[in-house]
């Protein structure tokens, strides 16, 4: 008995080693860049190697904040992710309740089709093909509509409401609503780890919207935050960002930069997480157990 106490204590702490060196291995990288953001940059030009922030200045985060370019490309796609994010959510809930009433008319016929989509991709010639028909070559709405929803996501949801009682939804009836109604009154309210869930995933992906821009997105002026991060990122002087705003004498390392950049594109994401997290963790496990 002792021995096997002995033995779980020292799988406990091995596990919790593990678990606290990942962390740090994980934790590293974003720490350096936030050293790196805030340090002096003739400093880490001359050192090239910096643990903390030497030399504390915002620099940095003024010189990209004072170029047109990047301060407007946060604002797009803020709006491509909310947008997109609320788009996604509305289409994929509403498609997936309607799947998962097995009254609904073409039930069957329209998830073989949406099980067809995830096994088979027409690829990148008819998508931009579809795109240019449509009229969207330089239009935000390329952005967003061709990642508004996916069958993958839509199984998923379609599980988390198949595990909702039918009662509910009869008993609504019974009182007067219609199904949109109890789509939006009963089914949504219930559903908020899925739509936690599925909103975070949906406003990580618009968030970090790049290939598509790449094939959509000619006009500079509309180029989403990760188009100019990957414009800074590829620029050999200290012009980064197209140069606009760099003031006569100012010196700008290009990786420091670069690491501001990363920096104030990650935090969104990270700061969305925490408001999220109480749902996320039920959300996590949707599809995966069914009562």
């Amino acid at each position: 008995m002792l021995q096997t106490a002995s033995s779980d204590k020292w799988v406990e702490r091995s596990n919790s080693f593990i678990l606290a060196l990942l962390a740090v291995v994980m934790i590293f990288p974003l720490y350096y860049v936030f050293a790196v953001s805030f340090t002096d940059p003739k400093i880490y030009h001359d050192s090239g190697l910096v643990l903390y922030p030497k030399g504390f200045t915002l620099e940095n985060y003024k010189y990209l904040l004072s170029t047109p370019l990047f301060p407007r490309s946060i604002g797009i796609t803020l709006y491509v992710a909310i947008l997109g994010t609320v788009l996604g959510l509305a289409v994929t809930s509403a498609l997936a309740y309607a799947l998962s009433r097995k009254r609904f008319m073409g039930r069957k016929l329209l998830l073989l089709l949406i099980l067809f989509t995830i096994l088979f991709s027409p690829g990148i010639i008819p998508h931009y093909l579809l795109i240019r028909d449509l009229g969207l070559i330089n239009s935000l709405w390329a952005l967003i509509l061709p990642a508004v929803s996916n069958g993958w996501n839509v199984f998923l949801m379609k599980s988390f409401f198949d595990s909702i009682s039918d009662s509910l939804e009869e008993a609504a009836v019974i009182d007067g609503c219609n199904d949109l109604q109890v789509w939006w009154r009963i089914i949504l309210p219930l559903s908020l780890p899925a739509l936690a869930t599925f909103g975070l995933f949906f406003a990580v992906q618009y968030w970090n919207v790049f290939f598509n821009a790449v094939l959509y997105i000619n006009d500079f002026h509309k180029w989403p935050l990760q188009l100019v991060l990957r414009q800074m990122l590829i620029e050999s002087s200290t012009t980064a960002g197209g140069g606009e705003g760099l003031a006569e004498g100012q010196y700008v390392n290009p990786q420091s930069i670069k690491m501001a950049a990363v920096l104030i594109a990650s935090l969104p994401i990270m700061m969305v997480y925490p408001f999220l997290q109480k749902h996320f963790a039920k959300g996590v496990m949707v599809g995966s157990v069914k009562e």
